[in-house]
């Protein structure tokens, strides 16, 4: 069965589709401290890459590194809303989804040191 909210085509859907994101930026930002603190990590990282004297591919690096970590973190934390909504109750398969989406993070914020290291030591 298809969603009733599939409907929608042209216009109203991509503006249906930029409201709904605006909705979950605005969820994730009120609702999950993590996501609120990489937001402030990437208001003081990105600046910061703008104005480091490097290369337009660097920089373009250095700025894709920290965008990867709100996205992975966005992802996660919807899981984490799904399993929730699914059942409060502690399962091994949902600590495994959720362990596992930490891990997607963690990895995202290892990728940032090394992007960073690599393009700064460069």
């Amino acid at each position: 069965m298809e969603s009733p909210y599939k409907g929608k085509t042209g216009l109203t859907r991509l503006r249906n589709a930029l409201f709904y994101s605006f909705d979950g930026l605005k969820a994730a930002y009120t609702c999950e401290d993590a996501f609120r603190q990489e937001v402030w990590l990437a208001a003081l990282l990105i600046p910061t890459a703008v104005l480091l004297p490097v290369t337009g591919l660097g920089r373009a690096l250095m700025i894709g590194s920290v965008l990867l970590v709100l996205i992975v973190e966005l992802l996660n934390s919807a899981v984490e809303a799904a399993i929730d909504r699914i059942s409060l109750e502690n399962h091994h398969f949902s600590k495994r989804a959720k362990d596992i989406g930490s891990a997607a993070v963690l990895i995202s914020l290892i990728n940032i040191f090394v992007i960073w290291g690599s393009v700064v030591l460069s």
